[in-house]
């Protein structure tokens, strides 16, 4: 493509505004991985676990205390009093600031002794100092993390787990260092289901009336399924489904918003596999959840709805007969662009299903909500507004078609026609044509859907993309002319094709 070619897009679709959005979309879109790296894993700061007992009534760190050699020695001390001292000051070195000093922990070698600690079973206070460190330790990297499954700590965690432990907080503990290595890689998950953690993690939840520890616990099977590569077998998570839906009825908001996002992940699969999730009886209260007051609850469960409309159509008919429609379309106009996207996302799964369930969506009056956010919302939003509206006119029928152009779908449909972007331009040629298809339908001439398009100047950026690099883009413009914008004078268009010149002149000359 030529450079006015694409200066010519760039202006129409690329105005200040909007590229001043795009930079405020990649700053968001950091922000929301730095939100999510810290899901996966949790650092204990000396704020938590204040009313422990445990704990010494002094937590004032010294700015200055280092990793010095003489701490070394007395965490290597025959006495355990001098190995006590030496993992409390190692925590709290540890649960200090944003740059911790793991690294030179492991680079000293000291993870296999803390793990040693785990074991000293008539000391309480080392097994949960120990364990505290191992927590923060395990929230660092990949390699910093691994260190603890080379250390043999997952065998001696999960049985701090299982075990009736005299010490609750080293229980919880114990299940807090678990959720982060197990929140590290699908490596370090699948690591974790080999050794046979789920089975106690699930006895641990069933025995348990701490809501504290059903928090961690939660957050852990959370982390058990999480990852898509490789995904979960789920074969080896199926089994926490009954436990799963059970929680769901708890009214605890860390415990519900884990619970939707381990049941999110457990319906990343193909239909049978969302179709175990929905005979575990999770839809309805999934579906409830979608106007919980909490924001953590209302996203996580919107996610796993939107993945049980990416299933058959019986499975998206349980969350429309769960009245999923009408809390999504409150959902619509949240402020939180990422509610507005999934919200539209879930919406487009809808739409891909029959034509009742399109006739749901307009029954529900969805789609003018989408039309305005096509308009409006950021660029990720609109383009997944726009699917929505494309996966309607592919499998409406005319009378549906209809009331798509009625509540104004043409416009921006149109706009997304100067979008640099090939497969948003597919995207709304496919949809037009869907559309001008049903004008034909309609038996007027000229085709009244023909008129829309040409009224907010479509047809203008449709014969532009003409020239466009890519040969099928440029060939379903001209596809689309013809057919529906043509006339009997131009019955000999030609689509667009590149002339080739031989530059050689002929020996005698050119001749006038």
């Amino acid at each position: 493509m030529s450079t006015i070619h694409k200066q010519l897009y760039k202006n129409d679709a690329l105005s200040s505004t909007e590229m001043r959005r795009r930079r405020e979309r990649d700053c968001l879109r950091l922000r929301k991985i730095k939100r999510q790296e810290q899901f996966l894993k949790r650092r204990i700061g000396l704020e938590s676990c204040a009313s422990n007992d445990l704990q010494t009534a002094d937590m004032h760190i010294d700015g200055h205390l280092k990793i010095t050699n003489d701490l070394v020695q007395l965490l290597y001390s025959e006495h355990e009093s001098d190995q006590l001292n030496a993992t409390r000051k190692l925590r709290k070195l540890l649960s200090d600031g944003p740059s911790p000093p793991i690294e030179e922990v492991v680079r000293r070698g000291l993870v296999p002794q803390l793990v040693s600690f785990l074991r000293s079973g008539s000391n309480a206070a080392l097994q949960f100092e120990a364990a505290w460190t191992l927590t923060n330790i395990a929230s660092g990297n990949s390699q910093q993390t691994r260190t603890l499954i080379e250390a043999g700590a997952v065998p001696i965690l999960i049985e701090l787990l299982s075990s009736s432990v005299q010490c609750p907080e080293v229980q919880e503990q114990a299940v807090w260092v678990l959720a982060n290595i197990a929140g590290d890689s699908s490596m370090c998950r699948d690591h974790l289901l080999d050794c046979g953690l789920l089975v106690h993690l699930l006895q641990a939840l069933a025995d348990t009336e701490r809501i504290s520890m059903i928090r961690k616990a939660v957050w852990t099977l959370s982390n058990l399924t999480r990852f898509k590569n490789p995904p979960v077998d789920f074969t080896k998570v199926g089994r926490c489904l009954p436990i799963l839906a059970r929680l769901l009825d708890l009214t605890d908001a860390d415990v519900l918003a884990d619970t939707c996002r381990a049941i999110g992940h457990l319906l990343d699969g193909p239909n049978n596999q969302i179709q175990t999730v929905l005979d575990a009886g999770v839809g309805h209260r999934l579906v409830e959840l979608l106007q919980h007051p909490q924001q953590s609850v209302s996203t996580a469960a919107l996610k796993a709805v939107g993945k049980i409309a990416t299933g058959e159509d019986q499975q998206i008919q349980v969350i429309l007969d769960n009245n999923a429609l009408p809390h999504i379309s409150q959902l619509l106009s949240s402020p939180k662009e990422e509610i507005k996207e999934e919200s539209c996302w879930t919406i487009s799964n809808i739409a891909a299903g029959n034509r009742e369930h399109i006739q749901a969506i307009i029954n529900a009056s969805l789609f003018p909500k989408l039309v305005n956010i096509m308009q409006t919302a950021e660029f990720r939003t609109r383009k997944t507004a726009a699917v929505a509206i494309a996966n309607a006119s592919s499998g409406g029928s005319s009378e549906q078609i209809k009331y798509l152009v009625e509540v104004g779908c043409v416009p921006p449909m149109c706009d997304f026609l100067t979008i640099l972007d090939s497969d948003i331009l597919h995207l709304a040629l496919n949809a037009l044509e869907n559309i001008l298809k049903a004008g034909e339908e309609l038996h007027s001439r000229p085709n009244p859907y023909a008129l829309a398009i040409e009224e907010c100047c479509g047809l203008d950026k449709i014969e532009y993309l003409q020239a466009h690099e890519n040969r099928d883009i440029y060939q379903k413009s001209f596809d689309i002319i013809e057919l529906y914008f043509g006339s009997e004078e131009d019955d000999c268009r030609m689509a667009p094709v590149k002339l080739e010149f031989d530059a050689v002149m002929p020996i005698n000359g050119f001749n006038f």
